[in-house]
């Protein structure tokens, strides 16, 4: 989780993600973040991020995208 908090405080290290839990809701990311971190997610902990996959739920809280990471990882 360490690694995605910290692709998330270079896109905006002025949000919480400990307890934010509306990233999307809140359009504290956008379209363009979200590309980022999922790009950047495959770079660095070399999971693919699927396109059905790229729903609101799965990236509204730094919970959340971990939890994608590991169920993504796990089915490797």
């Amino acid at each position: 989780m360490e690694e995605i908090r910290a692709i998330l405080n270079e896109l905006h290290d002025d949000v919480d993600y400990d307890t934010c839990t509306t990233l999307i809701d809140d359009r504290i990311l956008d379209s363009f973040d979200i590309v980022t971190l999922v790009a950047e997610i495959d770079d660095k902990l070399d999971v693919r991020i699927p396109p059905e996959q790229m729903i609101p739920e799965n990236f509204n809280s730094l919970k959340a995208i971990a939890a994608l990471v590991e169920r993504l990882e796990n089915e490797i």
